[in-house]
């Protein structure tokens, strides 16, 4: 069986003989593949009354461990997100009360975003669908695949400066 990427290899092999398109196999599979999950990705969340973004800020702050809180600098480094792309949907679960932004009590000069008890409930209702979509994804990988395949994408990732502080 092969799949889109093989037949666009085909064409730059008859096309261009010497040259070796094989990294950009690695690459466009890796596109194809990241839309076609972040659409499932999506279609979940959509049907849990939710956008995706939404709920890695609210799983990031849960995932951060009791008291659910993290500054605005930890939680842009912690979603990958942009700061202003980051004030822009604090301030939408703010207004719908799934997280707090105060005034750190120790250091006035810094923010604290924090989970609410809203925020934590929908993240707990969510999350185990979250993790049951995403191994119906994976799922015809053997576990062996998985781990050989999560294993290389970690090495990728690394490679092109996809590291996070501790």
């Amino acid at each position: 069986m092969t799949d889109a990427v093989d037949s666009f290899l085909a064409q730059w092999q008859r096309e261009r003989p010497e040259m070796d398109a094989t990294p950009m196999g690695v690459v466009g599979r890796l596109s194809r593949a990241s839309s076609l999950v972040e659409h499932d990705i999506s279609e979940y969340f959509v049907a849990q009354g939710m956008e995706p973004w939404e709920f890695d800020v609210l799983a990031t702050l849960r995932r951060s461990g009791a008291p659910y809180t993290l500054t605005p600098k930890r939680l842009v480094a912690r979603t990958m997100v942009g700061s202003a792309a980051m004030t822009n949907r604090v301030d939408r679960l703010v207004a719908k009360q799934l997280v707090t932004r105060e005034t750190d009590p120790n250091n006035r000069r810094s923010v604290l975003i924090t989970l609410t008890a809203t925020g934590h409930e929908l993240v707990e209702r969510v999350v185990d669908g979250h993790v049951a979509n995403a191994a119906r994804l994976v799922a015809d990988l053997e576990p062996v695949e998985r781990t050989e395949l999560n294993r290389l994408l970690r090495k990728l990732l690394i490679s092109l400066g996809d590291t996070v502080e501790p």
